[in-house]
């Protein structure tokens, strides 16, 4: 990564500021839900001071909810250890220009304590530990995401007034793979894609979807930590671009009883020689190397374990619905869309898919949980058993955790999560569903309203 040409080198960035084209710079660093947090700098000043020398941030950023209340629980932050700040640093290999916003220019942070250690429980941290392992077995990952999400034609304002309800869909009906469509949106769709290019990322396409006004746009697989990043600058973007459209845009895992948002996740291993060859094509069954099998293998073992990586949040496991195209059995099969882990590709493009993860996801935490389960499957030479050939809906495999109560319990308890990433992380992660469950257990819904409110 140290050698990884930037979108945007230092010395072009300098020129742009010296001829006023570039005034800002962000500079954030993604948090437990994968969201962007973090600073706005005048572009001079941060030539001046921040680039060689980084900032702070209130280490709460890494220990409150999804509503950005500080809550109990967290190791690292509380009021008993005063919420004081953890160092940005900036990765350099992040610089890139935000064309949605006029005179703007981006990097990832990376997070350190005041004494140069790393905040181990920060998403991007855990990510890069699991690829230095990778990487001394020999290998490197790379890493395509596809991520879908919903469009309304009401704005976030109007959205949050409606309290989330009755909005407008751009598309009214199932318009998976319809060119006609897309085409109903494509202002909206064609400026995020150029738009996202501008900032560095390779746009591939862009489809229909089934939920009304559902809609993906595919990016170019390139090295785990550059796509978890992109990712998270795509997500941001995406929304900042719609709310400047007038409309709307959700990446929540289950808005309705329709088709969920999904994030299927792509993976295959890279020698780190020159060659750069793909380690997972083999001469083994359906053109598969042991490295790939073991690695598999690995997937499944660690996939019931791993769930909260895959679905952090209550509203992920409403997902998983059979006949969904959301798979709940924990099966693996050659370009079978019912298994949890679907095998794609030959030769040089062998690899697999996770098809878990919702639009929620963290990219940082999910990659680096199939970086771990792959790994764990490598140092076990676990067997792979039996492709899954039918339908897994109706099959005899295990399930999948069906909420976020099972994943936690099951992350808090495994063997292969505190092997990997170790305690602290376990904890950290494992006090963020605590909190959510919570909430949750507190609040009164719709739903509770409607049955009991005269009925009962």
């Amino acid at each position: 990564m140290a050698d990884r040409k930037a979108p945007l080198s230092v010395e072009e960035l300098r020129a742009l500021v010296a001829s006023g084209e570039i005034d800002t710079v962000v500079l954030a660093f993604p948090d437990m839900q994968g969201r962007l947090q973090g600073k706005r700098f005048a572009a001079p000043f941060f030539l001046d001071d921040v680039l060689d020398h980084g900032t702070e941030g209130c280490n709460y950023l890494l220990a409150v909810d999804t509503e950005m209340n500080t809550v109990d629980g967290y190791e690292m932050s509380s009021w008993d250890r005063g919420y004081g700040d953890f160092a940005m640093h900036p990765d350099l290999s992040t610089l890139r220009r935000v064309p949605w916003n006029e005179g703007t220019a981006m990097l990832i942070a990376d997070l350190a304590w005041n004494d140069g250690s790393p905040v181990v429980a920060a998403p991007r941290q855990i990510l890069r530990r699991q690829l230095e392992r990778l990487a001394e077995h020999g290998y490197t990952a790379h890493v395509g995401t596809e991520l879908e999400f919903i469009v309304f034609k009401d704005t976030y304002e109007q959205a949050w007034d409606a309290n989330y309800r009755n909005l407008t869909p751009v598309n009214q009906y199932n318009i998976d793979y319809s060119v006609l469509g897309t085409g109903r949106i494509e202002p909206l769709l064609r400026r995020i894609r150029n738009e996202m290019a501008g900032a560095g990322l390779t746009v591939e396409s862009a489809k229909g979807e089934c939920n009304p006004g559902q809609h993906e746009i595919a990016f170019k697989y390139d090295e785990a930590l550059v796509t978890c990043d992109q990712h998270a600058v795509y997500k941001t973007g995406a929304k900042e671009i719609a709310a400047q459209e007038g409309v709307s845009l959700t990446f929540m895992a289950k808005y309705n009883e329709r088709e969920g948002n999904s994030c299927h996740i792509h993976l295959s291993l890279q020698s780190v020689d020159e060659a750069g060859t793909n380690v997972m094509a083999g001469d083994g069954p359906g053109g598969m190397s042991d490295v790939m099998r073991y690695f598999l293998a690995g997937q499944l073992a660690a996939l019931r374990d791993f769930s909260l990586l895959y679905a952090p949040h209550i509203n992920s496991y409403k997902r998983f619905q059979p006949g969904s195209f959301a798979p709940t059995a924990v099966a693996w099969g050659v370009d079978n869309r019912t298994c949890s882990l679907r095998v794609v590709g030959h030769g040089r493009s062998m690899r697999f898919e996770n098809r878990l993860p919702g639009g929620d996801v963290n990219p940082h935490l999910a990659v680096a949980g199939l970086v771990a389960a792959g790994l764990y499957g490598i140092e076990q030479r676990l067997e792979l058993p039996a492709a899954c050939d039918g339908n897994a809906y109706t099959a005899e495999y295990a399930h999948v955790p069906t909420t976020l109560r099972e994943a936690a319990e099951l992350w808090e308890t495994s063997l292969i999560a505190k092997a990997a990433f170790g305690d602290e992380v376990v904890a950290h992660y494992r006090n963020m569903a605590r909190v959510e469950l919570d909430a949750y257990d507190a609040a009164v819904t719709d739903w509770e309203l409607r049955r009991s409110f005269e009925r009962m």
